[in-house]
């Protein structure tokens, strides 16, 4: 069977690559797993290399993976250069990390450290909505802990995936990271249920990803988990709406809101809701929808048919609740999946667009009179991906900031992830953490040598 990869902005086939096979899938794990023996064995000094030729070659192909990004992904191709270019760098950043013995103790009476093997072949499971970039952040850990991966992208974003896999394997080892395609319950669930695949990396849904962790739990894997989110925003009675209305539009709509850690809900104090409202309004009306390949264009399709219908229904329940809806006019001739930048007013709290993860370019903003009756609306029930509180530091602000349970609060900024700093999610928006040493220390086992003197 094929698997046929549709440009959202036309609706026409982009690609058309066979599935996976489960006979294939047993071969492919076996010659993973001999492809760990292999690379397990190699210096610190060797994968180091290895990884900073894999970072140049991404740089040399970053034309052709753009342009990959965008036919399958639809984001502008601005986007997919940064999302190229966050790869590189994402891959540099992982080949400088080290997993240095750790001395607990050196007494008279013994001398006790702790080393860090690799858990051994590792399962990624990626989304579509930043398909290399993801890839990257699940893979190059693994390889520098001296882990092997198969990866199983969204089949609606594969075609990058198995670029990157080419380009990896050049530089290290043959099948060191190979691809599987097919859907969650052909390939995706024998993937995670294999014997030999010791760890689950997985970005995407909650329900899916606990599905996935209870198969994962059969046989102990490790399990690391970057699922949804619905992040609120809360913007102070003392924030400067000229200095961050660019940052909260940027940050909430970014890859038209196809992003875990959007900005996703916004309250704002009644003093400024006016102010702030107008403001992302406009900047909304000022963006240029449409094919992500054309000149000056700066916001794209929603990724696929299935989260196109999801996003619309929530923005029809908001009109139909009575919200003031601020849709900008679609450019005439479009035929993908396009959702211009809509905005909804005073939403009402139970339905859809604000309790629900929209994960589309749709962002619902509250007015709110005292910040501490607000507080037991901004905190989710289940989600805790990020959170962030916008203003002039001020006593308040530092309690909002004490108050937020997400895995990230960020202050007078949302959404920014860089290599270095831990990033997972709290309650049922995930488990374990990516990034940093502590996310490297996820594709690893700890082994502790007590000596006796």
């Amino acid at each position: 069977m094929t698997i046929n990869v549709i440009n959202p902005a036309t609706k026409a086939v982009y690609k058309s690559i066979p599935e996976t096979t489960e006979a294939e899938l047993n071969s492919i794990v076996e010659t993973a797993k001999e492809a760990f023996e292999i690379w397990r064995s190699k210096s610190d000094e060797e994968r180091t290399q290895a990884m900073l030729n894999i970072a140049d070659e991404i740089e040399a192909c970053a034309a052709e993976l753009a342009q990959i990004v965008v036919s399958e992904q639809g984001k502008p191709l601005a986007i997919a250069q940064i999302e190229v270019g966050g790869a590189a760098g994402w891959t540099r950043y992982n080949a400088s990390l080290s997993l240095e013995t750790e001395v607990i103790e050196d007494s008279a009476e013994r001398y006790v450290e702790i080393q860090r093997l690799p858990v051994g072949v590792v399962a990624s499971i990626t989304p579509w909505n930043w398909p290399l970039m993801i890839a990257v952040w699940h893979i190059m850990p693994a390889l520098k802990a001296g882990c092997s991966v198969v990866v199983k992208p969204a089949s609606t974003t594969p075609i990058n995936t198995i670029k990157l896999a080419e380009i990896i394997n050049k530089h290290t080892i043959p099948n060191l990271v190979q691809v599987v395609v097919g859907g969650g319950r052909a390939i995706g669930e024998p993937l995670v249920q294999h014997p030999d695949v010791k760890k689950l990396v997985f970005t995407g849904s909650t329900p899916v990803g606990k599905h996935l962790a209870k198969i994962a739990a059969g046989d102990l894997k490790k399990v690391t988990l970057e699922l949804g989110g619905n992040d609120a925003g809360i913007v102070l009675q003392n924030a400067d709406i000229k200095k961050i209305a660019e940052k909260i539009y940027m940050t909430s709509f970014i890859n038209m809101g196809q992003t875990c850690a959007c900005l996703k809900r916004l309250y704002v104090h009644r003093s400024k809701y006016d102010e702030l409202a107008k403001a992302l309004a406009d900047i909304a009306a000022a963006q240029v929808v449409g094919n992500g390949m054309d000149a000056g264009v700066t916001f794209g399709p929603v990724q696929n048919e299935k989260q196109f219908n999801s996003v619309k229904a929530m923005i029809d329940e908001a009109k139909a609740s009575g919200a003031e809806v601020i849709e900008p006019t679609l450019p005439e001739g479009l035929n993908g999946y396009f959702i211009a930048p809509t905005l909804v007013k005073n939403p009402q709290h139970q339905i859809s667009v604000v309790c629900e993860e929209q994960f589309g370019p749709v962002l619902p903003i509250i007015p709110f009179d005292d910040v501490k009756e607000v507080m037991s609306h901004a905190i989710h029930k289940e989600f805790a991906l990020g959170g962030s509180v916008w203003g002039e530091p001020c006593e308040e602000l530092d309690w909002v900031v004490s108050q937020l349970d997400s895995g990230t609060v960020w202050v007078n900024n949302h959404a920014e992830v860089l290599p270095h700093i831990p990033f997972g999610g709290n309650k049922d928006s995930g488990l374990g953490v990516e990034f940093g040493q502590e996310g490297l220390l996820e594709y690893t086992v700890r082994k502790v040598v007590n000596r006796a003197k």
